[in-house]
């Protein structure tokens, strides 16, 4: 079993050094590879879903950008009239988020570099967690939407990847790499374990599959919590 501290040490790590100029890149209007435009499109499609599941207007609403990354779903959250709570464990994507965030939005905005699951972050009326706990086995990943649903008062609304017969042979062959790949490994989750590992936490909400986002490389499991 993986340990929720050392996984998100490896993910800080990644984003924070590894990755950080390709993820800028990314998610940006920048010209990209044909595959990472296909994931590009995915992280496009999946933001506008879970958005889907938000109000239109989130005048007063305190929303939490679980693993905000480089600040879109934050920029969006903010655009509807929600303060906003922008939180990365990388500081160097967090800066990225602050230098993009469109002037007329920043006063909704807050940004913190630090464990999104931080109960010192206070309480949320809804919760945003896009391809953020995609890294963490199924108990550590039920514990950190149990922990993020007791401070909400509305939706967590989250992301895994999916038990799909392709990523576990991506998972599987995963496993081949030498530890010196500092890179973290998504972890597939099937819904009906993951909903089983909540009930452990004796979580008293309900977990919902919703769509699912398959474009190339990118494939997502939109999933939302309520109490």
């Amino acid at each position: 079993m993986m340990d929720y501290a050392r996984t998100l040490t490896r993910v800080e790590t990644y984003f924070d050094r590894t990755a950080l100029h390709a993820w800028e890149r990314l998610t940006s209007d920048a010209p990209v590879s044909r595959i990472r435009e296909t994931v590009r499109r995915g992280r496009d499609e999946m933001r506008a879903l879970m958005l889907a599941r938000l109000p239109e207007d989130l005048s007063g609403a305190r929303v939490l950008d679980a693993g905000c990354g480089t600040g879109q779903m934050s920029w969006a959250l903010a655009a509807r009239g929600a303060d906003v709570v922008a939180a990365d464990i990388s500081p160097a994507l967090i800066e990225i988020a602050r230098q993009r965030m469109p002037a007329k939005h920043l006063s909704r905005v807050t940004f913190r570099a630090g464990d999104m699951l931080d109960a010192g972050l206070g309480r949320f009326d809804h919760v945003i967690a896009m391809d953020s706990l995609l890294y963490y086995d199924r108990a550590d990943t039920a514990a950190a939407v149990a922990k993020l649903g007791a401070r909400c008062s509305g939706r967590v609304i989250f992301t895994v990847a999916p038990r799909t017969p392709l990523l576990m042979a991506m998972w599987q062959a995963g496993q081949l790499f030498p530890r010196a790949d500092r890179s973290p490994t998504m972890v597939p989750q099937s819904a009906a374990a993951l909903a089983q590992a909540l009930r452990d936490t004796h979580a008293s909400g309900a977990l919902s599959v919703l769509d699912r986002v398959s474009s190339g490389f990118y494939i997502s499991q939109a999933m939302e919590y309520a109490s």
